[in-house]
C-alpha cells in the first residue's frame, strides 16, 4: 500500500533526492524532442526561434540545476530564474521552463532563513523580466504575467508548506522522544525505589535490633546474617534491575511471583516482623507484567510495615484468577515505627500509576479497627 509507514518513511527519506535531479534531466532530455520544441512556457510575446547552440546553454541552465537544488537551493534557483528569462527572451520557449515552478518549491521547502528577503529578490527579478518582456515582445496583455505570477507564488506556497509539515514532523518525533525518555527515567525510579527502599529498611530494622543482642551470641549471629542475605539479596534485585536495561534482557529463565514473594515475606519476618502469608488458585500461565506489578505491591507495603509497624501482626494474601492477580497486605498497626527514616511518598503513589497502566484497582488506607490495608486487583491474562 502506498500510504504505509514503510512506504512513507522511504519518501521522506529518499524522495526528493530523486525527484528533483530526476525532473532536471527529464526536462533537459525532453526539450530537444523535435515535437516539444518551441511548445513549453511562453509568456511575453516574443517571437519563437529555431533552437541553436545557444538554445543548449540556456536549457541546461535552466534545468540541470534541479539536480543540485536540494544542497544549493538559492543558487539553484538563481540560475534556473537567469535560464528561464534567457529562454523567454530569446524565444526558445523550452518545456525547460517548467523547471522554474519546480525549483521555486525545493527553495521555499529547503530555505530556512532570509525567506522575506527570498520573497523580495524574486518579485524584483520577475519585474525586470516583465519590462524586458513588454519591450521586447509583441505587447501581450499583463494579465499572462500576473498568472504566471500567480503560479509561481502557488509553488513557493507548495514549497513552504512542505518545509512547515517537516519541521512539524521534527519537532513530533522529538517530544515523543522526550516523552519516551521521561517515562523510561520515571520506571527506573520506580524500580529503584522499589528495591533498595525495601531491602536497605530491612537491613536498617535488622541492624538496629542486632544492638540489644550482644549478650545472645546465637540471636546476633542470626541478625547479622539476615543483615547478610538481604544485603545479597537487594544485590541480585539491583542486577535484575541492570539487566532490564540490557538489549539481551529475557535469554534467562524467569523467576515465578510467587517464589519471590514468598522470598520477600521470609526476609521480611527474618527483619522481626511477624507476617502471615496465604496463596490461592493456580497461576496463569501467561501474566505479562501483571506478576512484576504484584511483587511490587507486596514488597512496598511490607516495607511500610517495617517502617511504621515494626512487630505488628501483617498478613499478605495472594489470590490467582484466570484473568487477574490479587494481593491484599493489612497490618494489624499494633508495633512500633521503625528508627528508619520516613518516606517521600512516591512508594504507593507509584504502585497506583503501575497498577492502572495495566487497567487494574488500587487501594491504600486505614482500615477498621486500626491498621493499614494495602489492596490490588491486577488484570494478568488469560490462563491456557
Amino acid at each position: 500500500m502506498i500510504g504505509s509507514p514503510d512506504l512513507r518513511g522511504l519518501w521522506r527519506r529518499y524522495g526528493s533526492k530523486v525527484v528533483y535531479p530526476f525532473l532536471g534531466v527529464l526536462l533537459f532530455a525532453g526539450s530537444f524532442v523535435p515535437s516539444m520544441q518551441n511548445h513549453g512556457t511562453q509568456v511575453g510575446g516574443v517571437e519563437a526561434r529555431p533552437f541553436d547552440v545557444l538554445a543548449v546553454v540556456v536549457i541546461a541552465v535552466e534545468a540541470l540545476p534541479l539536480v543540485v537544488c536540494r544542497r544549493w537551493p538559492a543558487v539553484s534557483t538563481a540560475l534556473v530564474a537567469v535560464g528561464f528569462s534567457a529562454d523567454q527572451l530569446l524565444g526558445y520557449h523550452s518545456l525547460a521552463g517548467t523547471a522554474l515552478p519546480v525549483v521555486l518549491i525545493c527553495l521555499g521547502s529547503r530555505l530556512e532563513r532570509q525567506r522575506r528577503l527570498a520573497v523580495g529578490l524574486l518579485t524584483v527579478a520577475f519585474l525586470a523580466l516583465a519590462v524586458a518582456l513588454d519591450r521586447t515582445g509583441s505587447g501581450e496583455p499583463v494579465s499572462e504575467m500576473v498568472i504566471l505570477y500567480v503560479a509561481l507564488a502557488v509553488a513557493w506556497a507548495i514549497g513552504s508548506w512542505l518545509r512547515s509539515t517537516r519541521a512539524a514532523e521534527a519537532e513530533r518525533r522529538l517530544r515523543v522522544a522526550e516523552e519516551t525518555r521521561q517515562a523510561e527515567r520515571t520506571r527506573i525510579a520506580r524500580e529503584l525505589h522499589d528495591v533498595v527502599t525495601h531491602h536497605v529498611t530491612a537491613m536498617v530494622v535488622q541492624a538496629e535490633a542486632a544492638r540489644y543482642l550482644t549478650a545472645a551470641p546465637e540471636r546476633l549471629d542470626q541478625s547479622l546474617t539476615a543483615v547478610t542475605d538481604t544485603g545479597r539479596q537487594a544485590i541480585t534485585d539491583l542486577r535484575h534491575l541492570l539487566d532490564l536495561l540490557n538489549p539481551d534482557h529475557g535469554t534467562e529463565p524467569k523467576v515465578p511471583v510467587v517464589g519471590r514473594i514468598r522470598t520477600l515475606v521470609e526476609q521480611t519476618r527474618r527483619a522481626g516482623q511477624p507476617v502471615e502469608y496465604s496463596e490461592h488458585g493456580t497461576p496463569a500461565e501467561s501474566t505479562g507484567s501483571g506478576d512484576l506489578v504484584a511483587y511490587r505491591v507486596v514488597q512496598e507495603a511490607l516495607t511500610n510495615a517495617l517502617k511504621y509497624a515494626h512487630g505488628s501482626r501483617t498478613s499478605v494474601q495472594v489470590q490467582h484468577g484466570d484473568r487477574e492477580i490479587t494481593v491484599e497486605v493489612g497490618t494489624d498497626g499494633s508495633g512500633m515505627r521503625s528508627d528508619v527514616p520516613g518516606g517521600s511518598g512516591r512508594g504507593l503513589a507509584g504502585l497506583r500509576e503501575r497498577v492502572d497502566v495495566l487497567g487494574g484497582d488500587f487501594s491504600a488506607g486505614g482500615r477498621t479497627g486500626g491498621g493499614f490495608l494495602v489492596r490490588a486487583r491486577i488484570p494478568a491474562g488469560n490462563r491456557s
